[in-house]
């Protein structure tokens, strides 16, 4: 099976909180790392989102440390949205 991960930036103007995590992000911009593996349709190739990532903290913050994690794609975009929805 072939895999392939695709990278973006999640743009959040207020504190963020994704099922999982332990206290709220402050806003930024989040690297988001999205695993997908290919889809052998009969009429034509597709990919299919397995799993995603977001990089922690946000970009340009100058911290100590910084760490992946697994996140649901889902919960991700329904952050976003909310968020856009605030602003």
């Amino acid at each position: 099976m072939t895999i392939r991960t695709t990278q973006t930036v999640a743009r959040f103007t207020a504190p963020f909180l994704l099922p999982g995590f332990n206290a709220p992000q402050p806003p930024g911009d989040y690297r988001v790392d999205q695993d997908e593996e290919l889809i052998d349709a009969f009429t034509r190739l597709a990919w299919r989102r397995v799993g995603a990532f977001i990089h922690l903290p946000a970009i340009g913050t100058n911290a100590p440390t910084h760490q992946m994690v697994p996140v649901d794609p889902t919960d991700l975009e329904a952050a976003l949205e909310k968020d856009h929805k605030q602003s």
